[in-house]
């Protein structure tokens, strides 16, 4: 029983960890309208939570800053490979093409998660999982309103989205390394975004960003609560989920993100809430939905 419980918990924090990442929208538009462009954000992100969570390892215990040098790989990964690189390949995509496109591309993460940790991890791809998959995505479609946009894609396009998803997906990846080595959840999140910062102060502009944030009080709170609801609570509870549930089936609980982000711009931005973002939000919890309901409750 104490198991089943942990992994409803596991689960319900995979799922906040979706809904706080679909909620960034209402503070990047905010920030952009203060003078920072995307990578500035991603760089303010990847910079106040390195300093959240070391003062959170400060305070909670100092020994979780150790790692050990043959690990390191762990943090590069979860934090070059992933928020890096991904961050690079979504704002590229969203130049060459629709926002709606480069979201449907960015979310074949959660295929990806399944291919490489069923190699990785021995997790098994079930039909159940591939059904869940199709539905999530198949939502994602309507939800984002690509179809019948008529927008040529071209290979390039694909391959820098498909690049946007594989590095996406890479943090499940990465992260359940980290912890099967023994790493806390907070220890994990502090390299992650450490190794995010490296990456990302090559790209953005820091001293625009130092200006902007410190500007006046409204842009320091704004800020502050932009980082801790879209990337330190998120990534820790995301990452304290994988403990106990399978990366595939996270991802796939994870894709409710685009959902949220929907209805905060049909709610806040006066966004147009269609028949097909009915029948895309319906579909993608189906997906969800099934992705947690055990074989035998199906036969």
């Amino acid at each position: 029983m104490n198991k089943k419980i942990e992994h409803l918990g596991s689960k319900l924090l995979i799922m906040l960890a979706g809904i706080l990442w679909g909620c960034m929208g209402l503070f990047v538009r905010p920030l952009n309208e203060k003078g920072l462009n995307s990578w500035d954000i991603v760089f303010l992100r990847a910079a106040l939570t390195a300093v959240f969570m070391a003062v959170i390892l400060l305070v909670k215990d100092r020994s979780l800053f150790r790692i050990k040098l043959k690990d390191i790989w762990c943090f590069m990964g979860t934090g070059l490979l992933s928020i890096v690189f991904f961050n690079l390949c979504y704002f590229k995509e969203i130049t060459i093409t629709s926002l709606s496109v480069a979201a449907i591309l960015l979310y074949t993460a959660p295929a990806f998660v399944m291919v490489i940790s069923a190699f990785c991890f021995k997790e098994k791809l079930t039909g159940r999982k591939v059904l869940a998959l199709i539905l999530a995505f198949a939502g994602l479609i309507f939800v984002t309103g690509v179809l019948g946009g008529g927008e040529k894609l071209t290979a390039r396009m694909i391959l820098i989205g498909l690049g946007a998803g594989l590095g996406y997906a890479l943090y499940s990846i990465f992260g359940r390394y980290a912890l099967e080595r023994g790493y806390n959840s907070f220890t994990i999140s502090f390299y992650t975004f450490v190794f995010a910062v490296l990456g990302t102060v090559f790209f953005a502009h820091p001293g625009n960003v130092f200006s902007v944030v410190t500007a006046n009080a409204h842009s320091l709170f704004l800020s502050v609560i932009f980082v801790l609801i879209s990337t330190v609570i998120p990534y820790l509870v995301y990452t304290i989920g994988l403990k106990s549930v399978e990366n595939g089936q996270a991802s796939i609980i994870a894709s409710i993100e685009p959902v949220v982000a929907t209805l905060n711009g049909i709610i806040w931005f006066s966004e147009k809430m269609t028949f097909g973002v009915v029948i895309g939000i319906i579909l993608v919890l189906s997906g969800i939905i099934l992705s947690n309901i055990k074989s035998k409750e199906l036969s």
